[in-house]
């Protein structure tokens, strides 16, 4: 016979029903949630993104509008278009005409910082976890020297820099002529060869003024304020990189194929500023001379300005800065014998120094290239 126990809520071992029901529920309403969170995450998912992007272009823009402005910003000043950066001083992310720089701090040596290609005026001021750089140290280390920065158009050719350069530095001078006891310039890379070409301009300026006989001392003023020129990393006789791209597009016209001159055609786009550190043009005649795409094309020659002292600063990624391989590739983008420069290697008012196991970047947060100019201004009269 079989007889059936009742199992009350008291029997040992045993799960009520009620609790399993309510189990069930929570683990399905559980997974609902789940599910709803998932789709509803997928659903805003672009947005985010989208958001996150424009948080990164807000973050990075000082990186992005120079960048783009190196590549095409040849085309974007020809057009008008309102994301060509103009040559100006700069404080606090925006455009400082001189006069309104208000240098009523008394006289001081004053260091103008010109950066390089596709750069900013922030490469002098900030680097990685926020590290402070040259302007800063400089302003810490040596509180009576000034520093100012300047941005330009990094996609236009050298030589229009180069002359808008001199034009500001004249401003500069004409505006505070009080505040100035001497000028110090420092350009990386490109910046260098900007500083070079405002020297040949500012020289010439001076030269026909006095042939004139009149207001020579009006002409070119910043000039007779220059001390001392240091130039990072700069491609004095060229970028061996540019050099590869022109003989690249040469070869690919050669073929008779429609990939061959696509592929020439688009490495052909790159800015008048790109183009011109073929051979470092610094004068417009340079550019503008039929010949300006020849194999070996006519160049003006550009010496040091006399009675400045110019410190050619240069690194290498080699041990040894004097192999072959060094002089070549020198710092990564600059070769060794370009960044020395020819025209340098027998003025008496050059210096020159290498930096071993160093690249085109680290010169710009170097504790040795720190130190070399700290001293040197110090020595000018900057402590």
């Amino acid at each position: 016979m079989t007889t059936t126990k009742q199992i009350g809520p008291e029997s040992p071992g045993t799960l009520p029903s009620l609790p399993m029901t309510q189990d069930s529920s929570a683990h399905k309403v559980s997974r609902w949630q789940r599910t709803t969170g998932a789709l509803r995450r997928a659903a805003t998912a672009p947005f985010a993104g989208l958001e996150a992007l424009r948080q990164t272009g807000r973050s990075y823009r000082h990186f992005l509008l120079p960048a783009l402005n190196g590549a095409i910003g040849d085309q974007l000043a020809l057009r008008g278009d309102q994301r060509a950066i103009r040559l100006s001083f700069r404080r606090h992310d925006a455009d400082v005409p001189a006069i309104d720089l208000d240098l009523t701090d008394g006289p001081r040596p004053t260091v103008v910082f010109v950066h390089g290609l596709m750069g900013d005026e922030h490469i002098w001021q900030t680097g990685p976890a926020g590290l402070l750089r040259y302007g800063p140290r400089l302003a810490a280390d040596l509180p009576h020297v000034r520093c100012l920065y300047v941005r330009y158009n990094t996609g236009r050719h050298i030589s229009e820099n180069g002359r808008a350069l001199h034009q500001l530095l004249t401003q500069l001078l004409q505006a505070w002529p009080d505040a100035v006891t001497d000028l110090t310039l420092v350009g990386h890379s490109m910046g260098g060869l900007v500083i070079r070409s405002a020297g040949y301009y500012a020289s010439e300026e001076l030269h026909q003024a006095r042939e004139a006989e009149a207001g020579s001392a009006a002409a070119a003023p910043w000039l007779a304020y220059l001390r001392q020129v240091f130039l990072l990393g700069v491609p004095n006789e060229g970028s061996f990189l540019e050099q590869n791209s022109f003989l690249t597009a040469l070869a690919l016209r050669r073929f008779d194929l429609r990939l061959a001159r696509l592929l020439a055609d688009t490495i052909d786009r790159r800015s008048s500023g790109i183009r011109d550190l073929r051979h470092a043009r610094l004068v417009d005649e340079d550019w503008q001379n039929p010949h300006a795409d020849d194999l070996v094309p006519p160049r003006t020659k550009v010496p040091p300005l006399p009675g400045v002292q110019y410190h050619v600063l240069a690194a290498s990624l080699l041990k040894n800065a004097e192999s072959a391989l060094a002089q070549y590739f020198g710092d990564g983008l600059v070769g060794g014998h370009s960044a020395t420069g020819s025209v340098f290697r027998r003025a008496e008012q050059v210096h020159v120094r290498i930096f071993p196991r160093q690249h085109h970047g680290t010169l710009l947060a170097d504790a040795d290239v720190y130190e070399y100019i700290r001293e040197r201004l110090a020595a000018n009269g900057g402590n």
